[in-house]
């Protein structure tokens, strides 16, 4: 059986808390109970707050845990909600957890994290060099806080040596999920997902993102060619275009654009597109051949998997889930 701790943080989404901790309880037990089998659970869960006292969530939830950090003998898993709103003090009003998280580590546990308690795992310095989500929101405070982390909010889960990442809120259960298939087999997360009516974990959230484009940075000549972009991006045009007017030759302005924004300005370009593309799937009626040409692209097969790389969905189960 694997032992699982479920922090509980001031200041939390209790249901970032709460529903990973239900899906822990019920795997193995559930499904079982409602298929008239053999229940065997699989996680044997424990609940810690700093100091073993109660902590008041986001709102006025208060949550009792069944032990503090010190209590905890024994686990193979910890597992961190979302440290709430207030990200400035995030460090300091969970102090103790850093070094409790650094000696767990040291003895093998795994390490799971979600939306903006991802943060508090990048602030022990254990996610320098790996992949890591977060909430599309926070990803750029947190690149800029925590650079050498390899920063990944498109996906809404990822895995690197031991450390699980989930993007927003609700990506505590794809998480969930994501460690129960981890731990426990395709099979056993299947039926915890059917018991528990849940989705089988997404692997994407930026289809949920608003434009996620630098554009706050201190030189001014890419500033300007950004704008050029953001003007004549329906256009088709060389990338030459946008460097000459800002007089630079091509690689000069690759090099100080990708220093600048954090994209290539293809990719830039790319992402700029795709954004105009989901507003127009959002609110208009036009054909996927109209709207690839609107944002300029001419072939609509490239469009779809241009669009498709980007956000994870093609454009039209764009337009199906968020669409008027």
């Amino acid at each position: 059986m694997t032992d699982v701790t479920v922090l509980f943080l001031d200041g939390t989404f209790s249901s970032t808390a709460i529903g990973p901790m239900e899906v822990f309880r019920h795997t193995g037990t559930l499904w079982n109970l409602l298929t008239g089998t053999r229940q065997a659970p699989r996680f044997r869960v424990t609940t810690a707050s700093a100091d073993g006292r109660a902590v008041r969530c986001d709102g006025e939830i208060q949550i009792q845990p069944t032990a503090a950090l010190a209590d905890i003998r024994n686990t193979d898993l910890i597992f961190i909600p979302t440290t709430g709103l207030s990200l400035d003090d995030v460090v300091e009003r969970n102090a103790a957890v850093v070094p409790w998280l650094r000696r767990w580590h040291k003895r093998g546990a795994a390490i799971a994290s979600v939306c903006s308690g991802v943060g508090l795992v990048a602030a022990t310095g254990l996610l320098d060099g790996k992949r890591a989500t977060t909430h599309w929101g926070l990803a750029e405070r947190f690149r800029e806080k925590y650079p050498r982390v390899k920063w990944m909010p498109e996906l809404m889960v990822t895995e690197d040596h031991g450390f699980y990442c989930g993007g927003g809120v609700n990506a505590s259960l794809d998480l969930s999920l994501y460690l129960v298939e981890r731990f426990c087999g395709h099979e056993v997360a299947m039926q915890s997902a059917k018991a528990l009516l849940i989705e089988t974990p997404r692997a994407w959230q930026a289809g949920f993102a608003i434009v996620p484009l630098k554009t706050e940075h201190s030189d001014d000549s890419i500033s300007s060619a950004q704008d050029w972009m953001h003007e004549n991006f329906r256009q088709s045009f060389p990338l030459e275009a946008p460097a000459r007017r800002v007089g630079m030759s091509l690689r000069n302005f690759v090099r100080r654009f990708k220093q600048a924004t954090g994209d290539s300005p293809l990719i830039y370009l790319q992402k700029l597109r795709v954004a105009a593309a989901k507003r127009l799937l959002e609110s208009d009626h036009r054909t996927m051949q109209e709207i690839s040409d609107a944002v300029g692209y001419q072939d609509p097969a490239y469009f779809r998997s241009l669009f498709e790389r980007h956000t994870g969905v093609s454009p039209s189960a764009y337009r199906r889930r968020f669409g008027t």
